[in-house]
C-alpha cells in the first residue's frame, strides 16, 4: 500500500505544433478540472506536460478521451521556508540516502512557504518519504492539491 503522501501526477505527451497546449487546457477547462501545479519540458518535435490537478481520474480519462496520451506517476510535495537552502534541504536528504531524483519542479503559494514537488524510482518512494520525515520536513496531503 502506498503512503499517504503520494500524489498522482500526470504526464501528458503533447506534440510541438501551434494550439496543442490550448486544447489540452481547454479539455480540461470544460470539464471543471483545475491544475495546481504544472512543469512543461519540450523538445523540438514534442513536450511532456506534467501536472498535479484537484481531480486526477477526472483528468485522466477527459483527457484520453480527447485524444492526448496520458501517463501517470506518483511524486510527492515538500514544503519548505522560502529561502536559500529550502531546496537543498530536501535534496540533501535524498542525496545522502542515495535516493536519485528524477524530476523536481516547484511553486511558491504566497507567504514564506515554497512547494517542492518530486519524482524519484518507484522502488524508492516509501524510502524518501521516511527519508523527509525523518529529516524533520514536511511533507504535503494529497488534500493539498485534490480539495477536499
Amino acid at each position: 500500500m502506498r503512503s499517504k503522501y503520494a500524489i498522482k501526477q500526470l504526464s501528458v505527451f503533447l506534440e510541438n505544433r501551434k494550439g496543442r497546449l490550448k486544447d489540452l487546457t481547454e479539455t480540461l477547462y470544460q470539464a471543471g478540472v483545475n491544475i495546481r501545479a504544472l512543469a512543461l519540458a519540450e523538445s523540438a518535435e514534442f513536450g511532456i506536460l506534467r501536472l498535479v490537478v484537484d481531480n486526477p481520474e477526472k483528468a485522466r480519462s477527459v483527457l484520453s478521451a480527447a485524444g492526448f496520451t496520458v501517463k501517470e506517476q506518483e511524486v510527492f510535495a515538500v514544503e519548505v521556508e522560502d529561502r536559500p537552502g529550502g531546496f537543498y534541504q530536501v535534496v540533501k536528504l535524498l542525496s545522502e540516502a542515495d535516493i536519485n531524483v528524477d524530476y523536481t519542479y516547484a511553486f511558491v503559494g504566497g507567504g514564506e512557504k515554497a512547494v517542492l514537488i518530486f519524482k524519484v524510482p518507484d522502488a524508492d518512494l516509501e524510502r524518501a518519504l521516511e527519508t523527509i520525515s525523518a529529516g524533520g520536513l514536511k511533507l504535503v496531503e494529497p488534500l493539498f492539491f485534490y480539495g477536499g
